[in-house]
């Protein structure tokens, strides 16, 4: 969808972005954690690359944000 296509997000589309955002970002360092305190290899994997799908959906969603940002209204003065 390019940007002429796109209508501006709600105040309440925002706060579920960026709460999506921060979730992702939780869980992200949560499989990091939990990966560098486990001795089993294959365990270890499995959370490091659940960890890297975390941080995809993070930057996906932050692009999302970043297209959406040139429709934002901005306040007169």
């Amino acid at each position: 969808m390019n940007n002429a296509e796109m209508k501006p997000l709600t105040s309440k589309e925002l706060d579920y972005l960026v709460d999506c955002i921060s979730n992702e970002s939780t869980l992200a360092k949560h499989c990091a954690a939990t990966a560098a305190a486990i001795t089993n290899p294959a365990v270890q994997q499995s959370l490091l690359g659940m960890m890297h799908k975390h941080e995809q959906h993070m930057d996906r969603l932050v692009q999302s944000l970043q297209q959406h940002q040139s429709l934002a209204v901005s306040p007169s003065h």
